[in-house]
């Protein structure tokens, strides 16, 4: 008897118990992400972290303060500081955690449903009880379904990843780009600050002539107003440095004491010669980590379309499996008698047919494919600009570096010439000097959008908007020189 009961409790169990293997390393606290470093410090030439513990924060604490406080940090510092620090970043992370957990979890059985019932209890001629009901009940088709849904998971778990790689990247391309902008920003300040000497120079000329009667009214107040706008102009060139420097802050994720860092006063000199764009196409097409997430997401899709279709008529199908031992009193003595039952318990597709579900899962799929499509005419399109920029870019900076700069600093010796020689006003050598200041400012600016551009054109290659990230770029180190802000 005691065999027959264990044979139909046990029976349900046995046919819901095949799990499916996990995957290697899902149950790692750091599942996946070996992957994301790998692959990031390969693009950016920088390290990432996952901080689970406060240790592990304490240490990255340590070193941030190392490379930042009171310290002239370079674009690879920035980066470095910002894959380091930025919780946002910690976020992504976690995400990778969470669908690993789910991985795990779709591999492990549903736990079974035990059901017991007692009738007749205290029943004084019986004892305790008069009859007892038991049943354990398993759900068939999630030993069915199982694969499936694991499959499901990893895909997902495999976009997670994917998407820490493009979030890491989008990090680096954003935070090199705020350390160009911010370098920029400040050596335009020194630019305009050069500037407002002169016209101070030119102002207090006009006062000391004016007063002698030299100079009249209107002559005085043309080199005044010029002298007060270019300060209006210096005094929102700093406010804006000011700006950029903090979005530089917040992308490294600093903050109280740790702000005491400084950029370099002026952007390096351009580039000896170009780094090679051919089949930039091929190479944006290879290594975009946004389209691997959108191909990651067909594939996801997919698999969401096979569970769809093999559980589109029936989602369910239980099987109970259980007994029921009745007591009796014959004569004095009670009598036991165990009636063994199975029942099989499902959903009938009257009105639910699962074909709505399909339509549905077969539009998400033809969904996925066209964005997937989309997403790669997108790419070679983006890596044609990012390259005409580039080239585009240069060229102009270039045209400002090798002829407009020095046909202005001729024009500034010969005025300087002219003025010594009395042959011009001294109102006529500043104002050349204030427009060869002028010119130095568009050329900063077009050396300004040279490097944004290649920075754009990493970007353009392995993904992120904006900005690069990081190596695989200029040979030219975008690092600190002396002095900062």
């Amino acid at each position: 008897m005691r065999g027959v009961k264990a044979a139909v409790l046990c029976a349900p169990l046995i046919l819901a118990a095949c799990a499916v293997d996990l995957p290697e390393g899902i149950t790692d606290p750091e599942a996946g992400f070996e992957m994301v470093a790998t692959r990031t410090q390969a693009v950016t030439g920088n390290r990432s972290v996952w901080l689970q513990n406060s240790a592990q924060t304490q240490e990255i604490a340590d070193e941030v303060h190392a490379l930042t406080h009171q310290q002239t940090i370079s674009a690879d510092t920035a980066v470095q500081v910002a894959l380091l620090n930025n919780r946002g970043l910690q976020a992504s992370y976690a995400a990778i955690g969470l669908s690993a957990a789910e991985v795990w979890q779709q591999a492990t059985p549903e736990n079974p449903v035990v059901s017991v019932g007692i009738l007749g209890i205290g029943a004084p001629e019986l004892g305790l009880f008069r009859a007892l009901e038991s049943a354990i009940a398993v759900n068939l088709l999630d030993a069915r379904n199982r694969e499936r849904r694991v499959a499901l998971a990893q895909a997902d778990f495999q976009r997670a990843q994917s998407q820490a790689v493009a979030d890491t990247l989008s990090l680096a391309v954003a935070t090199r780009t705020a350390w160009i902008d911010a370098v920029a920003a400040f050596e335009t300040v020194a630019l305009l600050n050069r500037a407002a000497r002169a016209a101070d120079a030119s102002s207090e000329l006009a006062f000391q002539l004016g007063e002698t009667g030299a100079l009249n009214r209107a002559g005085q107040a043309r080199e005044q107003v010029f002298d007060a706008e270019l300060a209006a102009q210096a005094a929102i060139a700093r406010l804006a440095a000011a700006g950029a420097k903090e979005e530089l802050t917040r992308l490294m994720g600093l903050w109280g004491s740790e702000v005491t860092y400084f950029v370099p006063d002026a952007l390096p000199s351009l580039p000896r010669s170009l780094r090679s764009t051919d089949g930039i196409e091929t190479l944006a097409l290879s290594n975009r980590v946004d389209l691997e997430v959108a191909r990651l997401s067909l594939a996801a899709t997919a698999e969401s379309f096979g569970l769809t279709d093999a559980t589109r008529t029936m989602t369910d199908l239980g099987i109970i499996a259980g007994g029921e031992l009745e007591r009796e009193n014959e004569g004095g003595e009670i009598e036991e008698e165990f009636t063994p039952q199975i029942e099989i318990e499902f959903a009938i597709p009257i009105y639910d047919s699962g074909e709505a579900r399909m339509r549905r899962a077969e539009l998400s799929y033809l969904q996925a494919a066209n964005l997937l499509a989309q997403a790669a005419v997108d790419v070679r399109s983006e890596a044609r600009v990012a390259e005409t920029r580039y080239r585009g870019t240069h060229a102009i900076a270039r045209l400002y570096r090798d002829t407009i700069l020095p046909l202005r600093q001729t024009l500034d010796d010969e005025a300087l010439l002219a003025n010594n020689g009395m042959i011009t006003s001294t109102f006529e050598l500043l104002n050349d000097v204030r427009e060869g200041i002028g010119s130095q400012i568009d050329a900063a600016e077009a050396k300004h959008e040279f490097w944004l551009a290649a920075a754009g054109l990493d970007a353009a290659i392995y993904g992120g908007a904006g900005g690069s990230a990081g190596g695989g770029g200029e040979a030219v180190d975008l690092g600190g020189g002396g002095g900062g802000h």
